[in-house]
């Protein structure tokens, strides 16, 4: 039953970001379109405590997801790297829920220098889990490719990814600056959809047996 931690993880973070930036509407100059995720979790947010509940609920989820996902496709032998990425994305998601941004709004605080120590922190972790979120369903997509049980999930597995790799190169690139707020939310949605979905078609399938691969045929 630990595969439900890979529905409930991405629904209650999901849940709480749009919570929380509904609840800002209107209070500040926070704007969806533009203002990042990690902000709603930032001291001057009106309900930090919220978001950053979210960032730790969803990495000790992600944390726990992995290890189910690990297990049901046959072990660290037989499973590949991305239960183990799956994990490294929880562990950054509770590092960057512990070391929140200096404030809600993208950019220096007015009259500081540089940003402190546990927003570069933030940015540091933020980094790991977008780089987790594709190279993930790479990964888990290699293991699927043979496996006559699972063979279907290959192709999803490489869409989230590329999906996911898209949407964050755009918002890396910041080619449209003014709506990167709907840039990221989307790239983080996709993997947390895809993680769902297939910690719920998991959960219908029986776990722990072999690899047994796909037979090919050669003309």
């Amino acid at each position: 039953m630990k595969l439900v931690a890979g529905i409930v993880g991405p629904l209650v973070f999901t849940a709480s970001w749009v919570a929380a930036t509904v609840r800002q509407h209107g209070h500040g100059e926070y704007h969806v379109a533009r203002e990042h995720i990690s902000g709603l979790a930032a001291p001057d947010a009106r309900h930090p405590r919220l978001m950053t509940a979210a960032f730790l609920a969803l990495g000790v989820a992600s944390s726990v997801f992995g290890t189910a996902l690990r297990d049901h496709l046959g072990g660290s032998g037989e499973a590949g790297v991305g239960p183990r990425l799956v994990q490294v994305a929880g562990l950054a998601a509770i590092a960057a829920g512990l070391l929140r941004r200096d404030q809600m709004l993208l950019g220096l605080p007015e009259g500081v220098a540089r940003q402190s120590w546990h927003n570069n922190g933030h940015d540091i972790a933020s980094g790991v889990i977008y780089a987790s979120l594709i190279a993930a369903p790479i990964a888990l997509a290699q293991r699927f490719r043979d496996d006559a049980e699972h063979h279907g999930l290959h192709a999803p597995a490489l869409g989230t990814a590329a999906l996911t790799a898209g949407a964050l190169a755009v918002f890396a690139s910041r080619t449209i600056e003014p709506y990167n707020g709907l840039v990221q939310r989307f790239g983080v949605t996709v993997p947390a959809l895809a993680g769902g979905a297939l910690a719920a078609r998991l959960l219908r399938v029986p776990s722990g047996g072999p690899l047994t691969r796909v037979r090919r045929r050669f003309l």
